[in-house]
């Protein structure tokens, strides 16, 4: 071999082993950007996010590695909601998970290409949040909160079941989210089948409560029903205290009532449906358009008793229904 093919040979060893390594090394990994938005606290959602991101853990997406998730919270003010979407689509997220109905309608209106998953949205065809339940059509998919009049009927009935001679439901609604209207629908269609007046009373702040539990007292309603948003799960000790206070047996459309002080709850599992919707984060950001995934409805729904609310209240709790219970509260 001659001098001038071995220095041949060397600067080929010397550059191969300066770059072959390099480009033949994995690119960095691409990471994602996550933006969420919710009408709570950073502490009074945590639970929530917590199952999401839970959710995602188990199909391979952790924060600092490969995600980063952009956090929005309206701290219980429902009207900031908008301005927080629009923040999150300036940020150009890749997908924004909204956990309630009303954060859905705020990043529906804030854009119409970046991805939207919901987790508890209220009916999302009425609302106009998509096409159909089998086909979106748009860029919002996700999770409905219930399955239509048989969720809300479900608790009248169960209700009705605890005081069977009441005549008058008050049915406490929030204003201010339009998917209130439309499960107030469904609840007046299903009262008159089981022989109940309704009186629909609505809040839209917290400083509504008093004048509307008055309104009950005035009225004489002889129990209550809440129906499911996140503003009263945000004042669910509150509300639990003036339905004991004002002596009417209530059922709550969230889990969190029961567990604050409130005699019933009968929904969705709501912390499961957030780890459920990961499912759709996780496959938008695989290249699936929301356009084409399903929305799903609850196949769960859980019934919560308190029976220390019940004492208070002097209520016996039919043993029949305490079988049914998914969980007791002593």
């Amino acid at each position: 071999m001659t001098r001038a093919v071995r220095l041949a040979a060397v600067v080929l060893l010397i550059v191969f082993g300066a770059f072959v390594p390099g480009a033949l090394a994995q690119a960095p990994e691409k990471v994602a950007r996550i933006g969420v938005i919710g009408p709570r606290t950073p502490v009074d959602g945590a639970k929530y996010v917590g199952a999401l991101r839970q959710g995602l853990q188990q199909l391979g997406w952790v924060e600092g590695r490969n995600i980063v998730i952009e956090y929005r919270w309206a701290e219980g003010k429902v009207e900031r909601l908008p301005g927080l979407a629009a923040e999150l689509v300036q940020l150009k997220v890749d997908v924004i998970f909204a956990g309630t109905t009303s954060a859905t309608l705020a990043a529906k209106k804030a854009t119409d290409t970046i991805p939207v998953v919901m987790a508890t949205g209220g009916d999302p065809v009425r609302l106009g949040l998509v096409a159909s339940l089998a086909r979106p059509g748009g860029n919002v998919t996700g999770l409905a909160y219930s399955v239509g009049s048989e969720t809300f009927g479900k608790q009248l009935e169960l209700l009705k079941e605890v005081v069977p001679k009441v005549r008058r439901v008050a049915i406490l609604s929030n204003g201010a989210n339009p998917a209130q209207g439309l499960a107030t629908e469904e609840v007046t269609e299903r009262a008159r089948s089981l022989g109940l007046q309704l009186q629909v009373l609505e809040a839209r702040g917290p400083e509504d409560f008093d004048a509307a539990f008055a309104a009950m007292t005035k009225e004489r309603v002889g129990a209550l029903l809440v129906v499911a948003d996140a503003f009263f799960g945000f004042h669910r000790q509150r509300l639990a205290s003036l339905a004991a206070t004002h002596r009417l047996p209530a059922i709550y459309g969230l889990t969190e009532h029961a567990e604050a002080g409130g005699l019933m709850s009968y929904s969705a599992d709501v912390v499961e449906s957030f780890r459920r919707a990961a499912a759709y984060v996780d496959k938008i950001l695989k290249g699936a358009r929301p356009s084409d995934l399903p929305v799903e409805q609850p196949t769960k729904f859980e019934l919560i008793i308190n029976k220390n609310a019940a004492r208070a209240l002097g209520l016996t709790i039919p043993p029949s229904l305490l079988l049914r219970a998914d969980r007791i509260i002593q």
